[in-house]
């Protein structure tokens, strides 16, 4: 008897699973490019400053001394070494090496976060707007995200925030600081309130410190530095901001038992391990000068100043960030529609920006711009904004 043949397909955990808008606005921007039209270009998310000479000579370095063959799949020993001192000193995170693991960027080390500690039918609060790819990650894990709006949770209460969209299947809480697209940057009394509603209802939490060195007002506190949070909290970093090294795709997180085990399979199974001459320059990396981070944050700071006052002057009206590198203004003067808007900006004053709406609805009316470009192109952006709006 011949039977008939299901139809081939994808696996059904991808059925919810997107791309980036941010992806698709980058091609469309590449396109206007190679047409010769001029485009200012407020819609990446990458250093503006190339990765300093030290740490490329470091993997030049290590392929002469032929330290490219398969390395630890959890990370090559002096640069495991390197973090704890460095989680220990600057994070004030209490951690053994067997507590480090090193990872293909901070997005694969949120990725097997999200896969080590989520089951099917899990919720998982999350602060919004958010970065993009975190709520396809949790799909992926084939849990649900449960958007928490940040401005209205710091206005009213994390607590009661955290509280009212919490559900009997919350696991665990997406914390980001600083935040893209927004540059919030939660306070130690924020972090101690999170820290506190994690601990009462027994959450795991996936922090994602990306921006730790770009903080202009207040501190940046790692919520597992905490009473009661390292042994629930997975901390995930990368060398990307800080070092302008985001193509070489080194990152790296900390956890304890139960969940570090599980968490070096899922980078054994997904990667076999990172790069090994990247991990050596990423051994490099540890040791730049604190001179030099400062050096970049004040450029960046710079850079802030100059493109969100222009933004409030122009009648987009915009906080002040007070970390990371991106703003996220009021474009309802333009269209209420952030797609809308965006495209209206890009097609009329030739200025890339990514709509609101992609980070979460409460994005919306809003567009991001991130600023991490050289001054003269901010001051370019801003008289072509000038210019359509005037």
């Amino acid at each position: 008897m011949v039977t008939k043949k299901a139809t081939l397909r994808v696996a059904k955990r991808l059925d919810e699973v997107g791309f980036s808008d941010i992806v698709q606005i980058r091609n469309k921007v590449m396109e206007l490019r190679s047409a010769g039209q001029l485009v200012h270009a407020f819609h990446g998310g990458e250093p503006f400053f190339e990765t300093p000479e030290p740490i490329k000579y470091a993997m030049i370095r290590a392929m002469v001394e032929n330290k490219t063959k398969y390395a630890p799949s959890s990370g090559i020993m002096p640069l495991r070494e390197a973090l704890v001192e460095k989680l220990r000193t600057r994070n004030h995170l209490d951690v053994a090496l067997d507590d480090v693991l090193i990872t293909s960027g901070g997005a694969h080390a949120l990725y097997v976060a999200f896969q080590a500690v989520l089951d099917p039918g899990d919720d998982m609060l999350l602060f919004s707007p958010y970065w993009t790819p975190i709520r396809d990650m949790v799909t992926a894990a084939q849990a649900r995200p449960l958007l928490v709006p940040t401005a209205s949770a710091r206005r009213n209460g994390l607590t009661k925030a955290l509280e009212q969209f919490s559900t009997p299947h919350t696991k665990a809480i997406y914390y980001n600081t600083p935040q893209n697209p927004s540059g919030a940057v939660f306070s130690r009394e924020e972090a101690e309130e999170v820290a506190s509603f994690a601990r009462k209802h027994n959450l795991i939490v996936i922090a994602d410190e990306a921006y730790e060195d770009l903080v202009y007002e207040g501190e940046h506190v790692s919520i597992a530095s905490l009473p009661g949070m390292a042994e629930r909290t997975i901390s995930t970093f990368t060398f990307s901001k800080s070092y302008g090294m985001t193509g070489w795709r080194v990152g790296y997180l900390v956890a304890k038992e139960p969940f570090i085990t599980g968490l070096r399979k899922l980078v054994l199974y997904s990667a076999n391990g990172v790069s090994t001459p990247s991990q050596w320059a990423a051994l490099e990396a540890l040791a730049t000068t604190q001179s030099f981070i400062d050096r970049r944050r004040e450029e960046y700071r710079e850079r802030r100043d100059l493109l969100v006052n222009a933004l409030n002057e122009l009648g987009l009206e915009c906080e002040m960030p007070q970390g990371a590198f991106y703003a996220l203004p009021s474009v309802c003067k333009i269209h209420k529609d952030s797609r809308k808007a965006a495209t209206i900006l890009l097609e009329k004053a030739h200025v890339a920006t990514i709509p609101g709406v992609v980070f979460g609805a409460q994005g919306e009316g809003c567009v991001r711009f991130g600023y991490s470009v050289p001054m003269a192109a901010i001051e370019a952006g801003i008289e072509a904004l000038s210019k359509f709006l005037k």
